[in-house]
């Protein structure tokens, strides 16, 4: 393993060094050209991992400000962006859903309500993802250590086990309920951490302003579609056998008595957690700031008791996103700044002469989408080809806004594509109830449903709104 990491970082460095000193292309200057050098060396760091992400990030910015290709303020930049810290902040109202068991009982009262059928445990999967994923910014948090735990038991209760009894209702949970979890993603911005590069992306690349209100309301009917359609697309594509499931509700019920009642620090979760909703919603008209709002509702969970200093400090999700989230978007911000993003979109431009804004969009976000195939991170990816794309695609005359939704939106539905796509993926996978091929064709398939979503039904939401 150390021999192999020792080769993944030797081809890292390997890589990032030889562009440094290739020739450098006409209309670059060579602050921008090592800009590049560091940053590809730097996502391709992430895609082998070499080390830890957060550890590729710190290197990256330390050399980024060693070489002097950023100054040292510039290459610290992107640890004081306020988008990041709204992530960290979204991390521990996750850890309060989990400490409090908040999110284990939001899921069996639905459960109990609705769930006596197999497509109905499905539904029930994807409305308790689609009401916790506002405030959990980590989909391997809210997947794997929210709804895959439940789903686990579940498939027990109905002694549906990997192997010949796979079929009887676990393959349906387990892959219904991942794929919703790709969908929740990319709903709202703090459901999962991408989202908020992407923000951050397009206001540096494009000038666009995204708020948390603004990115909810455009996907509020796409994702709202999507998830109304997965469930029974993926019951028809992996039918379970068992279909009705009468034992659902009494199982729930008997897991919300263990529990019993909702505790104060339940209870204290759930109303900061609502008004953040509120305040998020309203800040267009408040003027309050996301982050801000954020903060101060941490704040009312450590005076309450819910948090405890320690789950800060120990949240080790929140920090480790802190440190590669902030370096990756400092080498963005330079690398924009030092003119290659322009450069880079233009002379693509050029070569989309005669062809319509609309249709280099469209290709260039099946570009971006199943270009993921590619990729273990959905970080990578759009630390990869957000900005660029992005740039290319207004370049050739797309609204901006428009154009930044469009690609945004796509960050946590194509991780929907493979058993290594995003961090749930592999807890799914690795559960035994599907082979790498069923998987694979049950996400194809779902990422057309979902892409009919987001890029045909989404535009013209937003075309009603007013956003382009």
């Amino acid at each position: 393993m150390l021999k192999t990491d020792f080769q993944k970082g030797l081809f890292t460095v390997l890589v990032g060094v030889a562009i440094w000193f290739c020739p450098m292309p006409d209309g670059l200057k060579p602050g921008a050209w090592h800009m590049f050098a560091i940053f590809v060396a730097t996502i391709v760091g992430f895609i082998l991992h070499p080390l830890p992400i957060g550890a590729i990030a710190l290197i990256a910015v330390g050399l980024s400000g060693f070489l002097k290709v950023l100054k040292p303020a510039e290459a610290l930049s992107g640890f004081g962006n306020a988008t990041i810290w709204l992530i960290v902040s979204a991390f521990l109202f996750a850890k309060g859903f989990i400490k409090t068991g908040l999110g284990r009982r939001i899921a069996y009262k639905i459960m109990a309500a609705i769930a006596t059928s197999s497509l109905k445990l499905g539904y029930t999967m994807a409305i308790t993802d689609l009401i916790i994923a506002p405030a959990t910014p980590s989909n391997t948090a809210r997947g794997g250590g929210i709804l895959f735990p439940i789903v686990k038991s579940l498939c027990a209760a109905f002694d549906s086990e990997p192997g010949p009894t796979g079929k009887k209702i676990g393959s349906y949970l387990v892959s219904c309920t991942f794929q919703n979890n790709c969908i929740t993603s990319s709903m709202f911005i703090t459901a999962v951490a991408p989202n908020l590069l992407v923000v951050s992306l397009a206001k540096e690349t494009a000038g666009v302003d995204i708020s948390w209100g603004l990115w909810a309301l455009a996907c509020i009917v796409p994702g709202l579609l999507a998830l109304l359609v997965c469930p029974y697309l993926v019951y028809k594509v992996c039918p379970p056998e068992l279909t009705q499931t009468p034992e659902a509700p009494a199982l729930a019920k008997k897991e919300l008595t263990a529990m019993g009642a909702m505790t104060r620090d339940e209870k204290i979760v759930f109303g900061t957690f609502i008004l953040a909703l509120i305040l998020w919603a309203t800040s267009s008209f408040t003027g309050f700031n996301a982050t801000m709002i954020a903060l101060v509702c941490i704040g009312i969970m450590l005076v309450g008791g819910a948090l405890v200093w320690d789950d800060v400090t120990t949240e080790k999700g929140a920090w480790d996103t802190l440190f590669w989230m902030g370096g990756l978007m400092s080498l963005a911000t330079g690398l924009a700044k030092s003119g290659f993003v322009d450069w880079f979109a233009k002379g693509v431009a050029g070569s989309l002469t005669g062809i319509s804004w609309l249709t280099a969009l469209v290709v260039l976000c099946l570009i971006n989408m199943y270009v993921h195939y590619a990729f273990a991170s959905l970080s990578a990816h759009v630390g990869a080809v957000y900005a660029a794309f992005l740039a290319v695609a207004v370049a050739a005359g797309a609204p901006p806004l428009l154009a930044a939704l469009a690609l945004g939106c796509e960050t946590g539905i194509m991780g929907c594509l493979t058993h290594y796509a995003t961090g749930p993926a592999p807890i799914y996978f690795g559960a035994g109830y599907h082979s790498q091929p069923e998987w694979w064709k049950i996400g194809f398939i779902c990422s057309i449903s979902s892409l009919i979503a987001f890029l045909i039904v989404g535009p013209l939401w937003w075309k009603v709104l007013g956003l382009w």
